[in-house]
């Protein structure tokens, strides 16, 4: 990575060649996890939080961090949220970016030739979908051959291979995982085509067995891009979301009351005609649903 303070005002002091190092590790930490507090930094690198407060000063004044309020998921405690510190979009274009703005313009050139309109995204849409279909088949011998409670575990690793810095981690509460990528090789594309970020969670889905919902994008301006996965694939991984369930056993009937006209009446089921004992009485063939006789009960 280049060092993501080179384009520091004049006026500021030059930083030595510890300091730059320092901030760069301060930058990808951020980078590698997230949005995160300067107590994380600190614990993580193995720094006093008065240091990495100060380098974290030098960065925000560079444009390559910003300070937000932490989101809060599920209940949320007394006293106001902790402080976490983001990579801007300036910061983020030093982690090898340089290419982005390419993409963007050949998928602009794309949807041009295919129209523009409808035709347009659709041609954008089918370029996509090609171009994870290729990352699916390299993720997929890895996922499949982990144990289904470690799946995302192992989709995450594989994403950190190709760039994206994904960690996979429980959701708040029993209900499933979050897989989170930090950092995103096509995020500027992707804001001007989410086709890409559609594309990508359907490849997730299939992946892993069942349908998955994106809470976040780097995109459209969230510190992370966050897929929310359902503990449920842990008994289908690998399964495609379009496959049918298994069917469910057969259900018995109960057994018929010795009196037919106490059995109970299954709005829910067809009748079925008792064919075991005669009925009490003659059997009518027309249908009227209350007399048969056509004259007049009174």
């Amino acid at each position: 990575m280049k060092y993501v303070g080179g384009a520091a005002p004049k006026a500021a002091e030059e930083p030595t060649t510890g300091e730059r190092g320092t901030r760069n590790r301060v930058a990808s930490s951020i980078l590698g996890h997230g949005p995160s507090t300067a107590a994380d930094l600190a614990e993580r690198l193995g720094l006093t939080q008065a240091a990495v407060r100060r380098h974290l000063d030098a960065l925000v004044a560079e444009n390559i961090v910003e300070a937000r309020q932490q989101r809060v998921y599920g209940s949320r405690g007394r006293g106001r949220p902790a402080k976490v510190f983001a990579l801007t979009d300036c910061g983020r274009d030093a982690f090898d970016q340089a290419y982005d703005q390419l993409a963007a313009d050949a998928l602009g050139w794309i949807a041009q030739s295919a129209g523009g309109g409808e035709q347009g995204e659709a041609a954008v849409t089918a370029f996509a979908r090609a171009r994870v279909a290729a990352q699916a088949e390299r993720y997929r011998e890895l996922v499949d051959a982990a144990a289904p409670e470690e799946r995302a575990q192992a989709l995450a690793r594989a994403l950190s291979a190709d760039g994206y810095a994904a960690t996979a981690r429980s959701a708040p509460g029993p209900a499933g995982e979050q897989l989170c990528q930090h950092h995103c090789p096509v995020a500027h594309a992707a804001e001007q085509f989410p086709q890409l970020c559609e594309a990508e969670a359907e490849v997730f889905s299939r992946l892993l067995g069942t349908h998955v919902q994106r809470l976040a994008t780097i995109a459209h301006g969230d510190g992370v891009c966050t897929t929310f996965i359902p503990r449920a694939h842990q008994s289908r991984a690998g399964a495609s979301p379009d496959e049918p369930a298994a069917p469910a056993p057969p259900v018995r009937p109960p057994a018929a009351p010795a009196d037919p006209a106490a059995a109970p009446a299954t709005p829910a089921e067809p009748a079925v005609p008792a064919a075991a004992a005669p009925p009490a009485a003659p059997a009518r063939t027309d249908h009227a649903p209350v007399s048969t006789s056509g004259r007049n009960p009174a």
